[in-house]
């Protein structure tokens, strides 16, 4: 786990990281709820996959990880929305191109400081006590 979170940037940029988290996964969370109340057995688990992404995301857990899998899933229901649609344009779908991009660059990036991350994988001080031997030399 230590070379999947090598760093994690504080302040501005820590609150940014936590702004695009935020952003992508409310809006995931936001389309995953509508859609398990009617869904059928196969968009129940993009639904449920998209609920927990979007969750995880929010409180910054598994960040890396959980970004790649929604832009994999966002990026798989835009094109299984643009060949089921009889238009088939991506200007229909500049939204989606963007939540996308988004979740890349956050699953590039890392978590940032304020994150579960941080406080589960962040720097730790390591203190290495005194041996006996060298206190005699």
């Amino acid at each position: 786990m230590s070379r999947l979170y090598s760093g994690f940037p504080a302040r501005a940029p820590g609150a940014g990281l936590l702004l695009l988290r935020m952003a992508i996964g409310a809006t995931l969370v936001a389309q995953a709820v509508p859609c398990l109340s009617g869904a059928q057995d196969p968009r129940l688990t993009y639904c449920l996959l998209a609920l927990v992404s979007g969750a995880s995301l929010i409180v910054g857990f598994l960040t890396r990880i959980v970004a790649a899998i929604a832009a994999t899933l966002v990026a798989s229901a835009t094109l299984l929305s643009l060949t089921s649609s009889s238009v088939g344009s991506l200007r229909s779908h500049p939204l989606d191109l963007n939540m996308i991009v988004v979740a890349v660059a956050i699953a590039l990036l890392g978590p940032g400081a304020i994150s579960l991350d941080a406080v589960l994988f962040g720097r730790r001080k390591v203190i290495i006590p005194r041996s006996s031997v060298s206190s005699r030399l």
